[in-house]
């Protein structure tokens, strides 16, 4: 059986966050998510194994930020 797909709410509502952590996490951390149409959709065990990995962690270095220099 085929795993359902989650919407930003119920994502948000399974990791104790708002709807407003997650979409920056899927900019700056590389959450998971796939569009369907104009929404986001997302497979529980894609984002929490990105989360367990620590891809959710504000607090650590974005993995998709590029290096700046000054």
């Amino acid at each position: 059986m085929s795993e359902g797909w989650l919407s930003v709410e119920q994502i948000a509502e399974q990791h104790g966050v708002t709807r407003d952590s997650i979409y920056p996490w899927i900019v700056r951390e590389g959450l998971p998510a796939h569009r369907v149409g104009r929404v986001r959709k997302f497979q529980a065990s894609e984002v929490d194994e990105r989360v367990r990995a620590g891809g959710a962690d504000e607090s650590a270095p974005a993995a998709n930020k590029n290096d700046e220099t000054d």
